[in-house]
């Protein structure tokens, strides 16, 4: 039987099945229990593990059942809900299926779902389902689309973005990534509704785009209500990483927990600009190599000298980030602008003139006297430099009193100048003292006992190196990410430069790296210097951000001064990823600009919750308006709620307001163990009608095509080793 055929028969074919159903009262009195608990039944798919990283990002509980582990457990009455206390309770808010109906043709288990989801308004997500009319919609045969959407756009309709639509927050393009024309990324269906629905059931398209060849739009994410239940049917595959996923899987979470759930996301973005006052080595262009580095055996051109911002620099730099809404992080190194002097005759410097005058702009971060590297002793008689040793073989390390000098001289040097900062942000140059692999596999152990003794809580580490953040003595660190706009450039033509050497073959002029690289891929033929970056640097280091962005990651990215410089090539990046953002997402859901240590306590707070989750010490549950959450003492509970929410008890309106909704962490009060708060009234889902005994249940739908490039993610190009 071809495929065509098995899915035609599959339309048609439908079964009836039966179940016992408890009745439920409609009274608010009767109202059951609902637990803050999601259930996911995974297939092993992209669709569904990219809802699970949602859900894992944003800290929003669930349980999984393996659909290919023969021991797992059996999905019906009792494992979905028992009674507490004499009332009734649904132990899931919501239903995560990898299709509508995953279980088999006559599946009793699905009849229990369906019967579940009937009797307690229950909601259920198709994270990847065949457009036919088992879910409201044509086939894709009649008048519809089946295929790739590489490259495609599709627009929220006005239904999504309505107060009861999922995508309010969104403007309303969702572009589909196309990062490899040779490469399938994407694959779905888009269909119209079905214009005679069964008697009761309704369907309302949320995304939709062109179906090619006519002027019908097909739908992409819809809701198909039918038979006292609601699916949100989404009827293309993507995976977690991707631009289209990443832009509904807000929506998703939101609409099957109706709005009220553990867990928040936002849209982070952070830039940290390092070695302010220092002055920069500049890239060769001859050499392909820079001079002052270790393995470059050159000297610096007199006609090229070292890049370090300018006070017109520092002006346009106020301006910009007036002009743009993003307050920078400037993280200064003292020693820079007593060398100016030095170099000047004595003069005073007019960068840090401007920049001190200007200092309200910013934030400011120690970021070290010298931009000293404080981990080993560096031999750097070999390329690449190793840890020295002494005659034992023991290795040799930076002594606390050089550490605590770098630290607490740049504050000194600030405190002269009138610059105000806080001591507990510490940026080392190179993030060093922390371990710099493969030559140096261990922190210096001298450098805990100085970050106590300086005040410095919250310590910057290289994302790219160490992901996680961890420990060091009492601090903890803030992982940053690198933006591939190189330290050692001032200039568009050398920033292509040095891209060139990394990212192409020897055969091509370039290093060769790339050929030998497994986090890389080379550049099909080299970039022109004169037009490369605006292209092709640009457009690629705006999207690998912009991914982070979209992740609700809070982790800052981090350029150099020098990016700030000369043709202030950083800015073009950084412009490129607002208007994109801006682009994207509605006036209600900004992005969220935190300084270093409010981003590390964001990080401190979610693996604490993460580790009670996992423990499974926490509950959450609502009744009716109400809902309480129990958390560890000393866990902070992360949650969103709709608009209206109060703490019981008060009329302080909880959370912050944030893409249509109330979000935020918060505490019991002193003496309690829970949380409550009081939804609004219109909060409350409509009262179920009593079930009938019977549930009606589709048969599944024939296996659907997933493509490589959604199996397995296709890089956005060969700078972008990974996004997250």
């Amino acid at each position: 039987m071809g495929r065509t055929t098995r899915l035609a028969a599959a339309c048609a074919a439908g079964v009836l099945l039966t179940m016992a159903v408890p009745l439920s009262g409609a009274h608010a009195a009767d109202a059951p229990r609902v637990d803050l608990r999601l259930l996911v039944v995974d297939d092993g798919g992209p669709a569904t593990e990219a809802i699970r990283a949602e859900l894992d990002d944003a800290g929003t509980p669930y349980t999984t059942v393996d659909l290919t582990e023969s021991g797992r457990p059996r999905v019906d009455e009792a494992f979905l809900s028992d009674t507490v206390e004499g009332r009734p309770r649904a132990k899931f808010q919501g239903v995560v299926l990898p299709n509508d109906n995953p279980f088999g043709a006559g599946s009793p288990e699905m009849a229990a779902l369906a019967s579940y989801e009937k009797r307690f308004g229950i909601r259920q997500v198709d994270a990847y389902a065949y457009a036919r009319p088992a879910v409201g919609l044509n086939t894709p045969q009649d008048a519809g689309y089946s295929g790739p959407l590489d490259g495609k756009t599709a627009q929220v309709t006005a239904e999504g973005t309505t107060a009861t639509g999922p995508f309010g927050y969104l403007r309303k393009n969702v572009p589909f990534e196309d990062n490899d024309t040779t490469v399938n990324e994407s694959y779905g269906y888009l269909a119209t509704p079905l214009e005679k629905q069964a008697d009761g059931a309704k369907y309302t398209s949320f995304l939709d785009a062109p179906i090619p060849g006519g002027t019908a739009r097909g739908s992409l994410i819809g809701q198909y209500d039918h038979d006292g239940r609601s699916e949100l049917v989404v009827t293309f595959v993507a995976n977690q990483y991707q631009t289209q996923f990443r832009l509904v899987s807000r929506g998703i979470v939101e609409w099957v927990t109706r709005g009220v759930h553990l867990g928040a996301s936002r849209s982070y973005l952070g830039v940290h600009v390092d070695d302010v006052f220092a002055s920069d080595d500049r890239w060769d262009t001859k050499l392909k190599c820079t001079p002052g580095d270790v393995d470059c055996p050159g000297n610096p051109s007199p006609d090229k000298p070292s890049l370090r911002m300018t006070a017109a620099d520092a002006v346009y730099a106020k301006q910009w980030s007036q002009s743009h809404g993003l307050t920078l992080d400037l993280a200064y190194n003292g020693v820079g602008s007593e060398e100016y002097k030095a170099e000047h005759g004595g003069a005073p410097d007019p960068l840090l003139q401007q920049l001190t005058a200007d200092q309200k702009s910013y934030r400011w971060i120690n970021h070290t006297y010298t931009h000293a590297f404080l981990g080993c002793v560096q031999n750097t008689t070999t390329v690449p430099w190793k840890c020295a040793t002494d005659f034992l073989g023991r290795t040799q390390w930076v002594p606390r009193q050089m550490i605590g000098g770098q630290i607490n001289d740049n504050l000194t040097w600030a405190a002269r100048q009138g610059l105000i900062l806080d001591k507990d942000e510490l940026v080392t140059g190179e993030h060093s003292g922390l371990k710099t692999l493969p030559q140096q596999p261990s922190d210096n152990p001298e450098l805990a006992p100085v970050l106590a003794q300086s005040g410095v809580t919250w310590i910057a580490s290289d994302n790219s190196r160490e992901p996680q953040q961890r420990p060091v003595g009492s601090a903890l660190t803030v992982p940053r990410y690198p933006m591939n706009v190189y330290y050692n450039v001032g200039t568009a033509a050398e920033q292509t430069d040095e891209y060139n050497w990394l990212y192409t073959k020897k055969a091509d002029g370039g290093s060769g790296i790339c050929e030998n690289s497994t986090t890389t891929t080379c550049l099909k033929a080299p970039l022109d210097v004169t037009t490369g970056f605006a292209s092709y640097i640009t457009p690629l280091e705006a999207r690998i951000a912009l991914g982070h962005v979209l992740a609700n990651n809070p982790r800052p990215h981090f350029m150099h001064q020098s990016n700030l410089a000369e043709e202030r090539i950083g800015y073009k990046v950084l412009e490129k990823v607002l208007g994109d953002y801006k682009g994207l997402f509605a006036d209600n859901t900004p992005l969220v600009n935190l300084r270093m240590r409010d981003i590390g306590t964001e990080m401190s707070k979610r693996a604490a919750w993460k580790t009670a989750l996992t423990a499974g010490k926490v509950t959450a549950h609502r009744i009716g308006t109400a809902v309480t959450v129990s958390a560890p003492a000393g866990v902070q509970a992360t949650v969103t709620l709709p608009d209206g929410t109060v703490r019981t008890g008060t009329t302080d309106a909880f959370g912050t307001a944030y893409a249509g909704a109330r979000s935020g962490w918060a505490a019991p009060a002193a003496g309690q163990t829970q949380l409550s708060f009081t939804l609004p009234a219109d909060a409350t889902p409509p009262a179920r009608a009593v079930p009938s005994r019977t549930a009606p249940v589709q048969a599944p739908a024939a296996s659907l095509p997933v493509p490589k490039g959604v199996t397995q993610r296709v890089p956005y190009g060969p700078a972008d080793a990974a996004r997250r």
